[in-house]
């Protein structure tokens, strides 16, 4: 009788140990929320699109239990350092200065930064066409640093913590341009009502050294296994046409860039 219980808690040990191994790993992902199409809230106050369902789509594969942390963008990167979050999953682009903080995983987006500005402007976007404007940019961003190391001895740079105020203040008027992610200022200001009046104006900015080298998920420098898992992920979604389908629902060009 003794082995017999001896044999069944062993078992029952041998049940939990791989009922334990088999639990996923919680990840917390920070965002802002504040960057339609690619990252927003619904209506019912929930996450939602083209960043979140990347990041659904990346647990999934990578067997991860992923929930959502709000974050202003200036506070990202901070509250990753500080163990707030895991890992930041908001549209952030890989940059030079940015990776002497953070460990980047592989791209999962690559596209131009813009300026937009009325239809009928008459004005240049150069050093000499923005002397004086007030220029809208989303506070902590590579377009902030741009517009800042470009223009902010000859214009008024104005900093916002969310890229939808600054497409409120260019609609009435508060602004004269702003600068952002061309794909975003298509699909979320000019797409829309409140951008009728308004267009994308002078080249597209390509400069790695201000745009960097595409779109990617930001963990700890120390967590690359996290991060290796990820980039697993990125791949095999971006293989087994998941990626496409999710990007096919947002967009009618290729998103993920060269």
């Amino acid at each position: 009788m003794k082995k017999i219980l001896t044999l069944a808690s062993m078992c029952m040990l041998m049940f939990a140990g791989a009922a334990q191994s088999q639990e996923q790993k919680v990840v917390r992902l920070a965002s802002d929320f504040t960057y339609p199409p690619f990252n927003y809230k619904n209506e019912q106050g929930q996450p939602t699109g083209f960043d979140i369902e990347i990041a659904d789509a990346l647990c999934k594969e990578a067997n991860f239990q992923c929930v959502w942390v709000s974050q202003d963008w200036d506070g990202l990167i901070p509250a990753l350092l500080a163990r707030k979050a895991d890992v930041i999953m908001a549209s952030m682009r890989i940059t030079e200065e940015r990776k002497k903080r953070v460990l980047f995983t592989h791209k999962y987006y690559q596209t131009p930064a813009r300026f937009v500005a009325k239809k009928n402007a008459d004005y240049q976007m150069d050093k000499a066409g923005l002397t004086g404007k007030n220029i809208g940019v989303q506070l902590g961003t590579i377009h902030d640093t741009y517009v800042t190391e470009k223009f902010g001895d000859v214009a008024n740079i104005k900093r916002y913590k969310g890229q939808d105020e600054v497409y409120l203040d260019l609609a009435s008027g508060r602004l004269d341009v702003a600068f952002s992610n061309a794909d975003q200022l298509q699909l979320a200001f000019l797409d829309k009502p409140l951008g009728k009046e308004f267009e994308l104006a002078g080249a597209p900015v390509t400069d790695k050294a201000y745009v960097g080298e595409g779109t990617a998920l930001a963990l700890r420098k120390q967590d690359k296994q996290l991060a290796d898992a990820f980039n697993q992920a990125i791949e095999t979604i971006r293989q087994n046409g998941t990626y496409e389908q999710i990007a096919s629902k947002y967009f009618n060009f290729d998103i993920y860039g060269d």
